[in-house]
């Protein structure tokens, strides 16, 4: 009962902490203002336009240059986050109580932000509403399973690849409602946050200990930062890359009735493995990919 309790907790805290930092200024991304001034320099007018009014692999743009653009993307977020958690790392441990809980913030916020770019470039849906600070629940289960893939988790690998198989069955312009909120996948979800609820304590203690000494913590902190953000936003970026969403040689021609439907007999191995052991021990048995 008392691990129950653990996870649970976990999972409401990481929840916690991403709602804050989705409310921060600055983090939500306007998905079609941030293709045109990224594919500027790299696409034709043309090719823009279709690339936000339909997705990047429906106007064709290759995938060498969707990666270049993401590079781009992932140096300036990595440079950004970096520097902020080096300067909140220079009071030193009197600030200690308003750094932490800021810096925290803002690190998730910058996995928000590239989080959503790289979404966008590799062809999926608007992930923020532009009515109020709300975040609706199959957003907030996406970007879970987005930060799931970025810390490395198998469950969340396979769960992103199914959302994304659902979505590349029908001309998708927004998530798979059902599937995140109360299908298969949300298992997965909850699971994920859990895992990810424990990595962010050990994180947040991590700088926590960085920053009890003034300017030799900021150099540690802003370092950890690098170390850690870094490998986290090419290691989705690498897996929204290799999904048939973002192959521009698979475009779709025919609409699905309703893409967001898993049919009681398909069967999908890496997630129903996964799913067997998504209860109380989920936080213990997750395996993490190097």
């Amino acid at each position: 009962m008392k691990q129950g309790k653990e996870v649970e907790n976990s999972e409401s805290r990481f929840f916690t902490v991403l709602l804050a930092a989705a409310k921060l200024p600055g983090v939500r991304i306007h998905r079609e203002a941030y293709l045109r001034s990224a594919l500027a320099r790299h696409c034709s007018e043309d090719e823009i336009r279709r690339a936000t009014e339909e997705t990047p692999a429906a106007a064709g743009i290759t995938v060498e240059i969707l990666d270049k653009v993401a590079n781009d993307s992932i140096r300036y977020e990595t440079a950004k986050v970096s520097a902020l958690s080096a300067a909140a790392g220079i009071p030193g441990i009197l600030a200690l109580p308003a750094t932490v809980p800021a810096d925290l913030a803002q690190y998730v916020g910058h996995m928000l932000r590239i989080a959503q770019k790289l979404a966008y470039l590799y062809s999926w849906p608007e992930l923020f509403s532009d009515e109020g600070d709300e975040v609706d629940d199959a957003t907030m289960g996406v970007l879970t399973l987005f930060f799931g893939v970025m810390f490395g988790t198998q469950s969340a690998n396979a769960a992103v690849g199914k959302v994304a198989g659902m979505m590349s069955k029908q001309v998708a312009k927004k998530l798979p409602q059902k599937a995140l909120t109360k299908g298969v996948i949300y298992p997965l979800v909850k699971k994920s946050a859990a895992y990810l609820g424990v990595q962010m304590t050990k994180q947040s203690f991590a700088k926590t200990v960085s920053k009890a000494i003034p300017l030799v913590g900021a150099a540690v902190s802003g370092g950890l930062t690098f170390a850690t953000y870094l490998p986290m936003a090419k290691r989705l970026k690498k897996h929204l890359a290799g999904l048939p969403l973002a192959d521009p040689s698979r475009r779709v021609t025919e609409d699905v009735v309703d893409g967001e439907v898993v049919e009681e007999h398909e069967t999908f191995a890496p997630v129903d493995a996964e799913l067997h052991g998504a209860d109380t021990t989920a936080v213990k048995t997750e395996k993490v990919r190097p």
